[in-house]
């Protein structure tokens, strides 16, 4: 793999872009939760904002699997929700999930969950979402010497083996701005591990893990470009229990950061910017 240094190195230059269980309970009653917490926000630990993410959490999203560092875009973003919920560092518990089967009806042992999830309808009918915290697109990433790599529009897309993760809105993606079926993989890492065996010929994801896996994880990686924002443009939200009665403050939260600059920034720091990317039409 490339080091890290040379992702952030991409970044800067494009700037001109385990688990714990689902069906585990909530660890405390509301009526717990409101009586030992200060702050008034029924959490499922008194006093505590946990915080779950995924397993592994990966750059640029959270840098080095360390979500506790605060390294990484959501990483920072996790913690910049709580301190505006008046929550101290030292109060946030991380926990870990899988991505797709935590998109379900049922009690959650979290407070939010940060793992790249966008709101859609039929997600909505299941759990709740903040405001949105980060707009991004798809990005298409290949190898050299594949079929793909060479592609400039996205019917040179229809002819080549395309994989995504499971659960992703990458899936949809595809089949709208391709046409075609992608291949369909537990996870990005499994993916990345398609695309590198040569079981597929590209990758799509959301455009910022795009750009780290071509730069970043592949050492022949060739990011081969995004989709345009209508064919699978994502708004990525915090992800909550259905009804929680933490939407609404983490939502004013989310607001209060996107509208006082934090957001930009901490996507500045840590996200390469789209323009690096050709858009495929």
């Amino acid at each position: 793999m490339k080091s890290r240094s040379v992702l952030r190195a991409v970044a800067i230059a494009s700037a001109a872009a385990a688990a714990i269980a689902l069906s585990a309970c909530s660890a405390s009653t509301p009526e717990d939760a409101a009586a030992g917490d200060d702050s008034g926000l029924q959490t499922v630990t008194p006093g505590k904002f946990t915080i779950a993410t995924g397993e592994p959490a990966y750059s640029p999203w959270v840098e080095n699997d360390d979500p506790e560092s605060g390294e990484g875009f959501e990483a920072a973003v996790a913690y910049a929700v709580a301190g505006q919920l008046g929550f101290d560092k030292s109060d946030v518990v991380w926990i870990r999930t899988p991505f797709d089967t935590v998109i379900a009806p049922g009690p959650k042992d979290f407070d939010i969950n940060i793992q790249q999830f966008s709101a859609n309808e039929d997600r909505e009918k299941a759990v709740d979402f903040s405001s949105p915290y980060y707009e991004t697109t798809q990005g298409v990433v290949s190898v050299e010497g594949s079929p793909a790599a060479d592609a400039t529009s996205l019917a040179d897309l229809a002819d080549v083996k395309v994989g995504v993760a499971a659960g992703s809105t990458s899936i949809a993606a595809v089949k709208e701005a391709i046409g075609t079926d992608p291949a369909i993989f537990n996870s990005n890492e499994d993916t990345v591990q398609a695309l590198i065996a040569g079981n597929i010929d590209a990758l799509v994801t959301d455009l910022p893990t795009a750009f780290y896996n071509a730069n970043a994880v592949l050492d022949n990686g060739v990011l081969v470009g995004q989709f345009e924002s209508s064919a699978g443009g994502d708004k990525l939200a915090l992800l909550l229990e259905n009804d929680s009665p933490l939407t609404d403050p983490v939502t004013e939260a989310v607001d209060a950061l996107r509208e006082d600059g934090t957001l930009d920034e901490l996507a500045e720091k840590w996200l390469a910017d789209n323009a690096g990317a050709t858009v495929l039409s």
